[in-house]
Formats: structure tokens, sequence, C-alpha cells
């Protein structure tokens, strides 16, 4: 009982020495107030600050979600960093999903915070919310967002760190994480095909699964368009020094079903590009064509496909059909109106950009399309080999290796199948020993019928010497 009146009695000096110090700042303000001049109050506040500032270790960067109207390009950046790097065990985190195909987004909660090291110093996040103060009518720009609607909530970032650190924090941090989050959306984001109409674009999602790894096609000649691609997002500089539009231009050709489209969307998916997928027919004039292709995007990949019958490309210098000269600027579309972009000046309207043409009969092509410059590599897309029958194999099965093996190879060697035949067979039955089987007499059968058709030439060129 003694101890808790000790208690109670200390608890009551504490609580009059509370109310007499606040009573004593009150007074002490109220004099300064009334006896000194704002100018030198604010001079002594200020100066009580600064040295606050020079005492504490810590330096804090705030990074508010919107900029007026803009949205702060680093608060979304470092939104789409820290993702990568959050502690799913925190208390309190927010997920969400914007698309059916991506995967789950973590994000900071408010108050929550978290560390990140970045070469060798520690830099802590915070996420702090507030309520928009300004977010009635009349309250100008503040709180609205990029759309011009206010924002009830109002977010931001805090990043503090040691004062140490602050140049390591402005010239290497940032920059990281701006760089970073550039990677992650471009790998995250949901690639387009566009199809033309008229002089305008139209966009669909592409979700085309091809890729590199699933490609039916000899590996040498698959790693040498791997390695000429990584070469040339590489060399934005060097074709800047050697005075060349920074684009690459690709002529697949090859029997119909030996994988030029699946090339291309794996191109595509590789790089990250969108495809603009080019249909000559549907384009009238040069001046059409040239509107269209200088509203494609920069980091894109053009396709014309089937460029030997797509559209007559002759030029077209001669007179109009009644006699008079046609006017330049209505000139239908001609092979000089495609090279003047492919290789012209109009080139120069875009950066990081590739130009495929594809192609069933190479041999029909105006050799202007296939010097260098603006045909750069000529990808063979061949009939189905071993080595792009084992990875179809192992796309639509699962397996690297069976029985059956060396007798369908052999049979590949001499067979001429495309890798779309190949493939057609082996998705007819999902038991693996059956689609197999199912193969090698599909080829038998071909290698029959190939026979036959040679005999019956030999027999018809023997009849018509006799």
């Amino acid at each position: 009982m003694a101890t808790y009146d000790k208690a109670i009695e200390s608890y009551k000096k504490a609580v009059t020495t509370a109310a007499s110090l606040a009573a004593s700042a009150m007074l002490v303000r109220g004099v300064v107030n009334e006896l000194v001049p704002y100018e030198v109050r604010d001079f002594l506040f200020s100066g009580l600050g600064y040295l606050r500032s020079r005492m504490s270790s810590q330096h804090t960067v705030v990074i508010e979600e919107t900029e007026g109207w803009a949205t702060n390009q680093l608060y979304d950046a470092a939104r789409t960093y820290l993702a990568t790097r959050i502690n799913t065990d925190m208390q309190r985190l927010r997920v969400s999903r914007v698309d059916e195909g991506k995967s789950l987004m973590f994000s900071m909660e408010e108050g929550e915070e978290m560390a990140d090291l970045h070469d060798g110093a520690e830099f802590r996040w915070r996420l702090v919310c507030r309520d928009n103060p300004g977010g009635g009518a009349g309250s100008g720009n503040a709180g609205r967002g990029a759309n011009g609607s206010y924002r009830v909530e109002v977010r931001s970032f805090e990043m503090s760190f040691h004062k140490k650190h602050k140049e390591k924090a402005i010239e290497s941090y940032l920059p990281h994480i701006l760089a970073t989050a550039k990677k992650i959306k471009e790998q995250d984001r949901t690639l387009k095909i566009y199809m033309n109409e008229g002089e305008s674009w139209f966009a669909i999602d592409l979700h085309h699964p091809s890729t590199f790894s699933t490609l039916a096609m000899d590996h040498k000649m698959k790693q040498s368009v791997m390695d000429d691609l990584e070469r040339f997002v590489k060399r934005k500089e060097y074709y800047k020094k050697i005075g060349k539009a920074w684009k690459r231009g690709y002529l697949l050709y090859g029997p119909p079903g030996t994988g030029k489209s699946s090339l291309i969307a794996a191109m595509a998916n590789y790089l990250k590009f969108d495809v603009y997928d080019l249909e000559l027919t549907e384009v009238n004039w040069n001046s059409t064509l040239r509107r269209l292709l200088i509203g494609m995007t920069n980091r894109s990949i053009l396709v014309i496909e089937d460029i030997d019958c797509s559209i007559d490309l002759q030029q077209r210098a001669e007179d109009g059909q009644d006699g008079t000269k046609s006017n330049p600027a209505e000139d239908k579309v001609t092979l000089s109106g495609l090279l003047n972009f492919v290789d012209g000046l109009w080139s120069t309207s875009g950066e990081e950009r590739i130009i495929i043409f594809t192609t069933n009969y190479k041999e029909r092509l105006d050799p202007a399309l296939l010097r260098p410059g603006r045909m750069d590599m000529h990808i063979h897309m061949g009939y189905c080999c071993p080595e792009s029958f084992r990875i179809l194999a192992s796309n639509y099965h699962s397996i690297s290796d069976h029985d059956t093996y060396p007798e369908i190879e052999e049979l590949i060697k001499e067979v001429m199948v495309t890798p779309a035949e190949v493939a057609e067979v082996l998705m007819r039955n999902d038991d693996t020993d059956i689609a197999l089987e199912g193969l090698i007499q599909f080829l038998k059968k071909k290698k029959s019928d190939s026979k036959d058709s040679k005999s019956e030439n030999v027999q018809g060129r023997s009849q018509e010497k006799n």
C-alpha cells in the first residue's frame, strides 16, 4: 500500500512539472510573439531547424505520387522496383493483379517500412498516405491525378538514408531504380500486334507463345539469329556514330509450313517488341504507306508477309491512263516507295526497328529488295530435320528420347516434310507411343508417294522421247 501511495505521489509531481513546463513554454512563446519582430522570429526558428538537421545523421527524400497534373514517373518506378524486393513476411501488404496473364504484384501498405541495400548503403522506404486537404472545388491542381480528377488520398514514398550516402542516393540509387523499373515493365508488358485498315493501325494483344526454346529450327541458325538481335539492340551509339538509321532487315524464305510466322513471334517475345503486320493490298498510295510507317512506334517489328505476291511492286513512272502524267503525290504503291522507307530518308523516322519480309519463293523477288542495308540477314526456313523433330517431340509430348527416334530420324532425312506437318501428326494423340507410331506411318507413306511420283515422272519423260 505504501508503494502504491508513493507511485501516486510521483505521478502527481510529474504531471505538475509537465504542466508547469508547458505553461512556461506558452508564456515564453507569447512573450516572443509580442516583443520579437516576425523577421527575427523566422530567423531564430529557421536556425533551430537548421541545427536540428545538422545534428541528425539521416536524410529523407520525399517522392510524391503526382506533380500537379502529371504522374510522377519516379514514384511509379519506385513502386515497381520495390514490388520485386518486398518482404512477404511484413504484417500488412497490398496485393493486386490487373491482367489475367500477370502474376500477383505486392506493394507496401501505409506506414510499413522496408530496407533495401545498394552498393553497400542501406536505404529505408516508407509509404505515407494522407487525406488531400485541397480535394474540393476551387483547390487548383493540388491533389489532381494525371487524368485531371481529384484524388481523395495523396500518397508518397519517403526514402531515408545516412547523410554520408546522399551523393550515392541521388547519382546512383535513384537512376538504378528508374533503369530497373523500365526493364521490369518491358518484361511484363503485354505485346501488341497492329493491323492496318486504310491509313490507321488497329491493335490487339499478341499472345503467341512461340519462343526460341520451342522453335523447331536448326540450333546454329537459331543461335545466329539471337546473337544478331542482341548485337542490334545494344548498338544505338554505334549506328549514330556511323550515320545510319537504327534498324535491321531480315528476309525469311522457304516452303510454307516451315515456321516463318513462329520465328517472327519468337523474335517479338525475345525483344519485347510490338509487331506491325502490314497488309500491302490494303494500301493504295505511297503517301498512305508513308503515313502508316511513320505512325509506328520505336522498338517495333514491321512484317510484310509473302512480299512476292502481296502486291505487284512495279515502278509507276509511266503516264496515266488518260495520257497525262500522274500526280507524284498520288502514285500507287511502288517498289521505290517501299524502298524509300526501308533504306531511304524515311527510314530515319524511327529508332530500334526491325523490318521482316517473308516469301516462299526468294528467286521471285526484285534484287533491289535483297541487298545488305535493306535485308541484312537472309534466313532459310527449311524442311524438318532430326534436331527440329526432337524439339517438336519435346514440345508436344515432353520427352527427350524414345525407342522410335532412330527410325523416325532416318525417315526424316529421306523425306521432305515440314515442321508444321510433323507437329500436326504429333498432336493427333495424347499417348506418346501412339503419336510416334502414327508419325512413322505418315513418313513411310510420304516416302512411298514420293517414289511413286518420281517413277511417274521418269515414265512420262520416256514416253515423250519415244
